[in-house]
């Protein structure tokens, strides 16, 4: 599978207060997985995770990966 022309891929929680969850995220214009990730879990309140190290890949040839890790950073209330 070509993975160069897919434009999300699947960013795992991997702590915090969705620890274990999965999302469907959209690569940077760029083609970079987004740094931060900031998720509305309810009105006035999200949470911000950061890319971590772990990355997969569908196959050794891929410039992009199918899944990157996040961690918990901090609750927003607004």
């Amino acid at each position: 599978m070509d993975t160069s022309s897919t434009s999300t891929y699947t960013a795992k929680l991997i702590d915090g207060p969705l620890e274990g969850k999965t999302v469907a995220t959209a690569f940077l214009d760029s083609g970079d997985p987004r740094p931060r990730l900031e998720l509305n879990v309810e009105q006035g309140k999200h949470y911000v995770y950061g890319r971590g190290a772990g990355l997969e890949f569908a196959a050794d040839d891929d410039d992009r990966p199918t899944a990157v890790e996040y961690r918990f950073l901090e609750t927003v209330f607004e």
